[in-house]
């Protein structure tokens, strides 16, 4: 865990507030988290996974629902 907490932001293409995916960058790692338990699991990448991660999203590579 990190000394200190990162903001956790919700996603913008959040389009009902019960599937929402929050995020929170710093110290080189991005973390994700359900929105909807905020207490649960969280996933946390490398800031080149993520950005990896984000481009396959957005050149189509990944099957996005």
């Amino acid at each position: 865990m990190p000394e200190a907490r990162e903001a956790w932001r919700k996603s913008s293409f959040c389009g009902n507030e019960t599937e929402c995916v929050e995020v929170a960058l710093g110290g080189g790692r991005v973390r994700a988290r359900d929105s909807t338990d905020q207490a649960g699991a969280e996933l946390a990448f490398s800031a080149a996974a993520w950005r990896a991660f984000i481009a396959a999203v957005v050149c189509g590579e990944l099957e996005v629902s």
